[in-house]
Protein backbone atom coordinates (compact mmCIF):
# COMPACT_ATOMS: atom_id res chain seq x y z
CA UNK A 1 0.00 0.00 0.00
CA UNK A 2 1.23 3.38 -0.73
CA UNK A 3 1.55 5.93 1.95
CA UNK A 4 -0.20 9.17 2.38
CA UNK A 5 2.77 10.52 1.58
CA UNK A 6 3.85 8.90 -1.89
CA UNK A 7 0.33 10.10 -2.81
CA UNK A 8 1.17 13.36 -2.65
CA UNK A 9 4.34 12.63 -4.17
CA UNK A 10 2.17 11.11 -6.96
CA UNK A 11 0.55 14.34 -7.94
CA UNK A 12 3.12 16.62 -6.78
CA UNK A 13 3.87 17.22 -10.26
CA UNK A 14 0.31 18.01 -10.62
CA UNK A 15 0.50 20.95 -8.95
CA UNK A 16 3.32 22.79 -10.36
CA UNK A 17 1.67 22.29 -13.49
CA UNK A 18 -1.46 23.91 -12.32
CA UNK A 19 0.35 26.71 -11.32
CA UNK A 20 2.17 27.26 -14.41
CA UNK A 21 -1.02 27.02 -16.05
CA UNK A 22 -3.61 29.01 -14.53
CA UNK A 23 -1.00 31.77 -13.95
CA UNK A 24 -1.95 35.55 -14.50
CA UNK A 25 -2.24 35.13 -18.36
CA UNK A 26 -4.21 32.65 -18.12
CA UNK A 27 -7.97 31.35 -16.20
CA UNK A 28 -8.76 28.58 -18.58
CA UNK A 29 -10.43 25.72 -16.34
CA UNK A 30 -7.39 23.37 -15.42
CA UNK A 31 -8.52 19.52 -14.28
CA UNK A 32 -6.32 16.55 -14.23
CA UNK A 33 -6.85 13.15 -16.25
CA UNK A 34 -6.16 10.60 -13.71
CA UNK A 35 -4.01 8.21 -15.99
CA UNK A 36 -1.66 10.48 -14.71
CA UNK A 37 -1.86 9.04 -10.87
CA UNK A 38 -3.02 5.25 -12.16
CA UNK A 39 -0.84 3.41 -10.20
CA UNK A 40 -1.83 4.94 -7.03
CA UNK A 41 -5.28 4.71 -7.88
CA UNK A 42 -4.69 0.91 -7.86
CA UNK A 43 -3.44 0.93 -4.36
CA UNK A 44 -4.63 3.69 -2.46
CA UNK A 45 -7.55 5.46 -4.30
CA UNK A 46 -9.06 7.64 -1.69
CA UNK A 47 -5.63 9.33 -0.39
CA UNK A 48 -5.00 9.88 -4.09
CA UNK A 49 -8.25 11.52 -4.83
CA UNK A 50 -7.79 13.69 -1.72
CA UNK A 51 -4.41 14.98 -2.99
CA UNK A 52 -5.83 16.25 -5.99
CA UNK A 53 -8.15 18.14 -4.79
CA UNK A 54 -6.09 19.39 -1.72
CA UNK A 55 -3.93 21.15 -4.42
CA UNK A 56 -6.72 23.07 -5.37
CA UNK A 57 -8.05 20.84 -8.51
CA UNK A 58 -12.05 21.28 -9.12
CA UNK A 59 -11.99 18.76 -12.37
CA UNK A 60 -11.20 15.34 -13.50
CA UNK A 61 -11.09 13.36 -16.49
CA UNK A 62 -11.78 9.41 -15.90
CA UNK A 63 -11.89 6.14 -17.63
CA UNK A 64 -15.38 4.53 -18.03
CA UNK A 65 -14.47 1.04 -17.11
CA UNK A 66 -15.37 -1.55 -14.35
CA UNK A 67 -13.63 0.82 -11.69
CA UNK A 68 -15.53 4.14 -12.51
CA UNK A 69 -17.95 2.87 -10.36
CA UNK A 70 -15.90 2.43 -7.11
CA UNK A 71 -14.18 5.93 -7.91
CA UNK A 72 -16.60 7.95 -8.01
CA UNK A 73 -17.71 8.31 -4.88
CA UNK A 74 -14.78 9.45 -3.88
CA UNK A 75 -14.27 11.81 -6.21
CA UNK A 76 -17.79 13.60 -5.56
CA UNK A 77 -16.87 13.57 -2.17
CA UNK A 78 -13.73 15.61 -2.51
CA UNK A 79 -15.86 17.72 -4.85
CA UNK A 80 -14.32 16.85 -8.33
CA UNK A 81 -16.18 17.08 -11.15
CA UNK A 82 -16.00 14.63 -13.93
CA UNK A 83 -16.00 16.40 -16.60
CA UNK A 84 -14.76 13.78 -19.21
CA UNK A 85 -14.09 9.87 -19.56
CA UNK A 86 -12.55 7.79 -21.92
CA UNK A 87 -13.76 4.60 -22.69
CA UNK A 88 -13.23 1.46 -25.00
CA UNK A 89 -13.01 1.69 -28.52
CA UNK A 90 -15.23 -0.96 -29.23
CA UNK A 91 -18.07 0.36 -27.67
CA UNK A 92 -18.29 2.26 -31.04
CA UNK A 93 -16.55 0.29 -33.61
CA UNK A 94 -17.68 -2.92 -32.24
CA UNK A 95 -14.91 -4.94 -32.94
CA UNK A 96 -13.61 -6.21 -29.96
CA UNK A 97 -11.16 -8.85 -31.54
CA UNK A 98 -8.28 -6.94 -31.11
CA UNK A 99 -9.00 -6.26 -27.54
CA UNK A 100 -8.99 -10.62 -27.16
CA UNK A 101 -11.58 -10.37 -24.80
CA UNK A 102 -15.34 -10.33 -25.16
CA UNK A 103 -17.71 -7.21 -25.01
CA UNK A 104 -17.60 -5.45 -21.62
CA UNK A 105 -20.93 -3.48 -22.31
CA UNK A 106 -22.74 -1.45 -24.98
CA UNK A 107 -22.79 1.63 -26.52
CA UNK A 108 -25.71 2.68 -24.81
CA UNK A 109 -25.37 1.71 -21.78
CA UNK A 110 -22.13 3.34 -21.34
CA UNK A 111 -23.76 6.68 -22.45
CA UNK A 112 -25.95 6.09 -19.65
CA UNK A 113 -23.53 5.43 -17.21
CA UNK A 114 -22.23 8.76 -18.09
CA UNK A 115 -25.17 10.54 -18.26
CA UNK A 116 -25.84 9.59 -14.48
CA UNK A 117 -22.59 10.67 -13.37
CA UNK A 118 -23.35 14.34 -14.85
CA UNK A 119 -20.06 13.56 -17.29
CA UNK A 120 -20.24 16.23 -20.33
CA UNK A 121 -17.72 14.99 -22.56
CA UNK A 122 -16.81 11.27 -23.56
CA UNK A 123 -13.55 10.55 -25.38
CA UNK A 124 -12.32 8.03 -28.06
CA UNK A 125 -9.05 7.87 -26.47
CA UNK A 126 -6.89 5.38 -28.44
CA UNK A 127 -7.09 2.56 -31.70
CA UNK A 128 -4.27 -0.07 -30.73
CA UNK A 129 -2.42 -0.97 -33.92
CA UNK A 130 -5.00 -3.78 -35.20
CA UNK A 131 -7.44 -1.20 -35.43
CA UNK A 132 -6.00 0.97 -37.79
CA UNK A 133 -5.63 0.58 -41.28
CA UNK A 134 -6.44 1.84 -44.67
CA UNK A 135 -7.87 5.22 -45.49
CA UNK A 136 -10.72 3.59 -45.79
CA UNK A 137 -10.99 2.18 -42.13
CA UNK A 138 -10.43 5.66 -41.19
CA UNK A 139 -13.73 6.99 -42.97
CA UNK A 140 -15.37 3.76 -41.26
CA UNK A 141 -14.42 5.41 -38.12
CA UNK A 142 -15.45 8.87 -38.67
CA UNK A 143 -18.83 7.67 -39.58
CA UNK A 144 -19.12 5.49 -36.55
CA UNK A 145 -17.99 8.23 -34.55
CA UNK A 146 -21.24 10.33 -36.29
CA UNK A 147 -23.58 7.41 -35.78
CA UNK A 148 -22.58 7.58 -31.94
CA UNK A 149 -22.82 11.34 -31.40
CA UNK A 150 -26.85 11.71 -31.89
CA UNK A 151 -27.28 9.45 -28.33
CA UNK A 152 -24.37 11.20 -26.44
CA UNK A 153 -26.14 14.76 -27.65
CA UNK A 154 -29.53 13.23 -26.02
CA UNK A 155 -27.93 12.70 -23.04
CA UNK A 156 -26.01 16.43 -23.20
CA UNK A 157 -22.90 14.80 -23.63
CA UNK A 158 -20.45 15.80 -26.92
CA UNK A 159 -18.15 12.93 -28.26
CA UNK A 160 -15.07 13.87 -29.24
CA UNK A 161 -11.79 11.83 -30.40
CA UNK A 162 -8.45 11.62 -28.88
CA UNK A 163 -5.03 11.93 -31.07
CA UNK A 164 -2.00 10.37 -30.67
CA UNK A 165 0.81 10.73 -33.55
CA UNK A 166 0.42 7.95 -35.66
CA UNK A 167 -2.72 9.43 -36.80
CA UNK A 168 -0.31 12.06 -38.71
CA UNK A 169 1.81 9.78 -40.67
CA UNK A 170 0.76 9.13 -44.41
CA UNK A 171 -1.33 5.92 -44.82
CA UNK A 172 -1.57 5.47 -48.99
CA UNK A 173 -0.44 9.25 -49.20
CA UNK A 174 -3.45 10.33 -46.81
CA UNK A 175 -2.81 11.25 -43.28
CA UNK A 176 -5.57 9.49 -41.03
CA UNK A 177 -6.00 13.09 -38.79
CA UNK A 178 -6.75 14.78 -42.06
CA UNK A 179 -9.43 12.06 -43.01
CA UNK A 180 -11.00 11.96 -39.47
CA UNK A 181 -11.25 15.73 -39.59
CA UNK A 182 -12.77 15.95 -43.30
CA UNK A 183 -15.36 13.28 -42.47
CA UNK A 184 -16.35 13.87 -38.74
CA UNK A 185 -19.29 16.07 -38.16
CA UNK A 186 -18.34 19.04 -36.51
CA UNK A 187 -20.28 18.12 -33.73
CA UNK A 188 -17.79 15.68 -32.76
CA UNK A 189 -15.42 17.29 -31.28
CA UNK A 190 -11.26 16.80 -30.77
CA UNK A 191 -9.59 16.01 -27.83
CA UNK A 192 -6.00 17.54 -28.90
CA UNK A 193 -2.84 16.27 -27.54
CA UNK A 194 -0.65 18.38 -27.85
CA UNK A 195 2.19 16.22 -26.67
CA UNK A 196 1.60 13.66 -29.16
CA UNK A 197 1.19 16.42 -31.78
CA UNK A 198 4.68 17.63 -31.32
CA UNK A 199 5.83 14.04 -31.18
CA UNK A 200 4.92 13.63 -34.60
CA UNK A 201 6.86 16.89 -36.34
CA UNK A 202 3.44 19.07 -35.97
CA UNK A 203 2.79 22.48 -34.55
CA UNK A 204 -0.17 22.28 -31.90
CA UNK A 205 -0.64 26.43 -32.39
CA UNK A 206 -0.90 25.77 -35.94
CA UNK A 207 -3.51 22.86 -35.76
CA UNK A 208 -5.60 24.86 -33.07
CA UNK A 209 -5.59 28.01 -35.35
CA UNK A 210 -6.87 25.40 -38.46
CA UNK A 211 -9.09 24.03 -36.43
CA UNK A 212 -11.77 26.83 -34.46
CA UNK A 213 -14.75 25.83 -33.15
CA UNK A 214 -13.44 21.62 -33.55
CA UNK A 215 -11.09 21.06 -30.73
CA UNK A 216 -13.24 21.24 -27.19
CA UNK A 217 -10.64 19.46 -25.08
CA UNK A 218 -7.28 19.83 -24.44
CA UNK A 219 -3.90 17.39 -22.77
CA UNK A 220 -1.39 19.52 -21.30
CA UNK A 221 1.92 17.92 -21.29
CA UNK A 222 5.27 18.83 -22.69
CA UNK A 223 7.93 17.04 -24.80
CA UNK A 224 11.97 16.95 -23.59
CA UNK A 225 13.81 19.03 -26.27
CA UNK A 226 15.41 17.50 -28.98
CA UNK A 227 13.16 14.26 -28.84
CA UNK A 228 13.58 12.48 -32.27
CA UNK A 229 9.52 12.84 -34.49
CA UNK A 230 8.34 9.68 -34.33
CA UNK A 231 4.90 8.50 -35.00
CA UNK A 232 4.59 4.99 -33.15
CA UNK A 233 3.86 5.59 -29.43
CA UNK A 234 7.41 4.10 -27.81
CA UNK A 235 9.21 7.14 -27.77
CA UNK A 236 10.50 6.35 -24.06
CA UNK A 237 9.92 7.73 -21.14
CA UNK A 238 12.20 10.29 -20.98
CA UNK A 239 10.78 11.96 -23.76
CA UNK A 240 8.04 13.45 -21.57
CA UNK A 241 8.40 16.50 -19.35
CA UNK A 242 6.11 18.60 -16.96
CA UNK A 243 4.46 21.47 -18.23
CA UNK A 244 6.85 24.30 -18.69
CA UNK A 245 10.17 22.32 -18.25
CA UNK A 246 9.80 21.21 -21.77
CA UNK A 247 10.25 22.42 -25.24
CA UNK A 248 6.70 23.02 -26.32
CA UNK A 249 5.19 26.79 -26.10
CA UNK A 250 2.73 26.94 -23.80
CA UNK A 251 1.96 30.82 -23.12
CA UNK A 252 1.57 30.38 -27.56
CA UNK A 253 -0.95 27.03 -26.97
CA UNK A 254 -2.86 28.47 -24.23
CA UNK A 255 -3.44 31.81 -26.08
CA UNK A 256 -4.45 29.44 -29.39
CA UNK A 257 -6.79 27.28 -27.16
CA UNK A 258 -8.38 29.93 -25.96
CA UNK A 259 -9.15 31.59 -29.36
CA UNK A 260 -10.27 28.59 -30.64
CA UNK A 261 -13.00 28.06 -28.68
CA UNK A 262 -11.28 25.19 -26.23
CA UNK A 263 -13.49 24.40 -23.31
CA UNK A 264 -11.49 22.38 -21.02
CA UNK A 265 -8.03 21.71 -19.94
CA UNK A 266 -6.32 18.49 -18.44
CA UNK A 267 -2.68 18.22 -17.43
CA UNK A 268 -1.58 14.72 -18.13
CA UNK A 269 2.12 13.12 -17.36
CA UNK A 270 2.44 9.93 -19.35
CA UNK A 271 6.02 8.96 -17.49
CA UNK A 272 7.95 11.40 -15.14
CA UNK A 273 12.36 11.34 -14.40
CA UNK A 274 12.81 9.21 -11.63
CA UNK A 275 9.52 9.47 -9.28
CA UNK A 276 6.94 11.86 -8.76
CA UNK A 277 7.63 13.37 -5.70
CA UNK A 278 11.49 14.42 -7.17
CA UNK A 279 9.77 16.05 -10.42
CA UNK A 280 11.34 19.67 -10.27
CA UNK A 281 8.72 22.79 -10.21
CA UNK A 282 7.48 24.41 -13.05
CA UNK A 283 8.23 27.63 -14.12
Amino acid sequence: MLTRRECLGAVALLGATRTFAAGPAFRGPIGVQLYTVRDALKTAPEATIQAIAALGYQQVEATLNSDFASLLPILQKNKLDVVSCHFDTPLITGDWSARQQAPTSTWSAAVEQAKAAGIRYMVLPYLRAAERGSPDRYRRLADQLNQAAPLCQKSGITLAYHNHAFEFQPVEGQRPFDILMERMDPKVKLELDVFWVSTAGQDPVALLKQYPGRVALVHLKDKAAGAPVRFSEDVGHDAFKEVGSGSLDFRAILQAAKAAGVAHYFVEQDFCPGTPIEAPPTR
